[in-house]
């Protein structure tokens, strides 16, 4: 018998299965999402509000900006401190990164229409779920590519800041186009990692498997609306030009 089997055996028995594992996973992330989708829903009816009055729009400003800098706090925390926080205080964390992310949202309703949103949705859902599929069932070390793509992601972050005061940048939808297809490596990869945290807890097992678990839903948490914020950003052009 391999290692690999033996470690399967090990699995079976004193843990969760995979597929559990992968389940509890994705149930935490799509939790996530919902709570962002409810948490900007109800923000954009409240900025809506506060816009008819001078001073509260600077009060929503002032929130906007807070959420911002709220959810570097949450990501760095989450990020830094997985290994020796509690599971409940993890997940916490994680939705509380969500409720940030959903007041952030909700001004998206005031620069796209509905259909934009919906159709971004609809396109980045079929994409996201066709590469984590991909990264769960290829046979392909995507770790070797792992430099690439962190490195991609820091040029994108840069390009990024740089669009805001650079106008070609900023108007061009090359980033965009090249986002989609990190977001979706990104993917594949962070798919790939979730399986190796299963393994490497012996089967999702204790504080750290459960740790894990909720840092690979944020990880695939982040690459749902990065992915997402890119498609939108590349049909809402689409649909102004049409205009």
């Amino acid at each position: 018998m391999s290692e690999f089997n033996q470690s399967q055996t090990y699995v079976n028995q004193a843990g969760v299965t995979l597929q559990a594992y992968i389940t509890r996973v994705f149930t935490l992330m799509g939790g996530a999402l919902a709570v962002t989708a409810l948490v900007s829903f109800a923000g954009f009816n409240l900025v809506s509000a506060a816009l008819a009055s001078e001073s509260m729009a600077t009060v929503a400003v002032v929130i906007f900006f807070a959420a911002m800098i709220a959810q570097f706090a949450l990501c760095f925390a989450l990020s830094r401190r997985i290994a020796t926080l509690q599971t409940r205080t993890a997940t916490i964390l994680l939705y509380g990164y969500a409720v940030v992310t959903g007041i952030t949202f909700s001004v998206l309703p005031m620069v796209y229409d509905g259909s934009t949103l919906f159709s971004a949705f609809a396109f980045s859902a079929v994409l996201f779920f066709s590469c984590a599929v991909i990264g769960h069932t290829t046979n392909v070390d995507l770790t070797k590519f792992s430099g690439l793509l962190i490195g991609g992601l820091i040029a994108m972050v840069i390009a990024t800041i740089a669009s805001m005061f650079i106008p070609a940048l900023r108007e061009s939808l090359f980033i965009s186009y090249i986002g989609v297809i990190l977001f979706l490596f990104l993917t594949a990869w962070d798919m790939q990692k979730i399986k190796s945290y299963y393994y490497g807890t012996q089967g999702g097992v204790g504080q750290m498997g459960g740790n894990l678990a909720v840092y690979g839903a944020f990880q695939l948490y982040l690459d749902f609306i990065n992915l997402f914020m890119q498609i939108l950003r590349i049909l809402g052009s689409r649909s102004r030009s049409k205009h």
